[in-house]
């Protein structure tokens, strides 16, 4: 293939708009905003799975609680009840020890139960102290991942405004190359990252490997017009008064 050697040597240019474009692209891909937002989604999401856990086994308690001051509600009116039988005097000797007996039994079970609920209100005092705890953590997990998403948001606006000028760049430049030579660089560039290079001091500048004698002296004897590429890396050699030639 044979390209005018001006023309060849701005494939220099285009090659370092196009590089620009790869470092903005890959800049875009590997934000370490990225990273910290699915990690800190992750954590939000196990703050608030800890916090339903805690505020369903907060729940249970409160209907349990609920279930004993019942309880012991009942109790109490039963023995309320057996009390007013007593003080009416209306009940015979047998039947007021019975009374007497069941009011004991009555007794002991309410302190029983009063014993339980205090549990159990221990118990839901310190789940909603847990609940006030994840909440925060819930909260500040939250915080987080939105400070993180407007530093990322923040970042892309910077990196979309580079890539929409880099852009505009390689439109102007693309004019100047014929098909054929734009095709071999398109080529190289999708297999190998770089289209183009300059040759310095006998060195590819894509690969950045030392080119050996024979390669150099057939690139030496080739005429200026001649598209040479790299028999390491495949990119576009383009010859300049730096290439050591």
């Amino acid at each position: 293939m044979k390209a005018d050697p001006a023309v060849q040597r701005q494939l220099l240019e285009l090659a370092k708009v196009d590089a620009e474009l790869s470092r903005t692209a890959h800049r875009r891909r590997t934000l370490p905003e990225i990273a910290e937002i699915d990690a800190g989604e992750k954590t939000v999401r196990e703050r608030r799975d800890a916090l339903v856990s805690v505020q369903t086994a907060a729940s249970d308690l409160d209907r349990e609680i609920a279930r004993q001051e019942k309880e012991i509600e009942s109790v109490r009116a039963r023995g309320d009840r057996d009390r007013k039988l007593l003080e009416s005097g209306s009940v015979a000797a047998k039947q007021m020890t019975d009374i007497e007996h069941e009011l004991n039994s009555l007794n002991r079970r309410q302190s029983a139960l009063e014993d339980d609920l205090l549990e159990l209100m221990e118990r839901r005092e310190a789940l909603e102290l847990d609940a006030q705890r994840t909440s925060a953590e819930v909260a500040k997990a939250e915080n987080e991942v939105a400070e993180a998403v407007r530093r990322r948001d923040e970042h892309f606006t910077d990196l979309d405004t580079t890539k929409a000028r880099r852009d505009e760049d390689r439109a102007k430049l693309l004019p100047r190359f014929p098909e054929d030579l734009m095709k071999l660089y398109e080529r190289v560039r999708a297999q190998k990252g770089i289209g183009a290079a300059l040759l310095r001091a006998r060195r590819c500048g894509a690969c950045q490997l030392d080119i050996d004698r024979r390669e150099i002296a057939e690139i030496k004897a080739a005429p200026e017009d001649n598209v040479i590429q790299c028999e390491n890396c495949g990119a576009i050699l383009v010859r300049t008064l730096e290439s050591g030639l």
